[in-house]
């Protein structure tokens, strides 16, 4: 149709199409993208966005996580936890995300293979089994980094295993995991990369956790005196005996290491009072 361009009517319905295509591209590149999720209820860490290769936002039901395609694994997870997520079905397999984009690698299990280090979740698989869509997206490998088996399966796990008792007693969490550093040594050595060069290694592993008591209590629940877990621990052997307490830090600290902006939907003065303080 010919735009009647020679006249008012006409340069006003132009201006119209103009700022509708624009507040389009606007949305699209906005990198709040994702911001509705209840898994990012504290906001999100990075400025991760569907166009970033090496900070790709994946938003499920599920969780939330940021995938670096360079370095084959997430550099961040966030969940919430409570009872509703909690149930009783066996583990899954680990499978390739055939979601990520087209022409990207798609790292398999098989990459972790004799690799000397456990096949990690980030979002735990205890934290997702109530039904099988749920514990089937733990399993996807976008979830999975190369983790010390000392470390998860020592420090780690019970660090996982207690956040999920405080859930049974009523308590639920937001959480925020991911790796940081480079190179890790597991059951063969110290090692950058696992997976012919694919899959990087990260020197030490990093919780934060947000304890609210009870669910559906929100945002504005949260406090300076709200309990929160911050841990920072070494991607090594030797591990296994060790208790998770050993490696509490601060917000703070974890936000020096990783360069993220955590608890950015909450007010300055609680953010800065919940980052500052050495971790329940």
């Amino acid at each position: 149709m010919k735009l009647p361009l020679g006249n008012r009517t006409g340069r006003l319905l132009l201006g119209s199409m103009i700022v509708i295509l624009l507040s389009s591209c606007t949305a699209l590149l906005n990198p709040i993208v994702g911001q509705s999720s209840p898994h990012l209820m504290l906001g999100k860490p990075s400025n991760a966005t569907h166009f970033n290769a090496k900070d790709y936002l994946i938003v499920r039901s599920q969780y939330v996580l940021s995938y670096n395609r360079d370095r084959g694994i997430p550099n961040w997870a966030s969940w919430q936890l409570n009872q509703s997520w909690l149930g009783d079905l066996p583990r899954a397999s680990f499978t390739a995300d055939s979601e990520l984009p087209q022409g990207w690698y798609q790292v398999e299990p098989n990459d972790y293979t004799g690799s000397g280090f456990d096949r990690g979740h980030l979002v735990p698989a205890a934290d997702r089994n109530r039904t099988e869509s749920d514990s089937r997206s733990v399993f996807l490998m976008t979830n999975i980094l190369p983790q010390a088996p000392d470390n998860n399966q020592g420090p780690w796990e019970r660090l996982e295993s207690y956040c999920r008792d405080k859930v049974r007693q009523g308590k639920e969490l937001y959480v925020i995991a991911g790796g940081v550093g480079e190179g890790g040594s597991g059951l063969k050595g110290k090692r950058a990369t696992i997976g012919k060069g694919k899959i990087a290694v990260p020197a030490a592993l990093w919780k934060i956790v947000v304890v609210l008591d009870r669910p559906g209590s929100g945002i504005e629940s949260i406090t300076a005196q709200t309990p929160v877990i911050a841990v920072l621990v070494p991607n090594q052997q030797g591990l296994k005996e060790s208790s998770w307490q050993l490696y509490r830090t601060s917000i703070d600290a974890i936000e020096q290491q990783t360069g993220y902006d955590f608890l950015s939907n909450l007010p300055e003065p609680i953010q800065a009072s919940l980052e500052a303080k050495k971790s329940a």
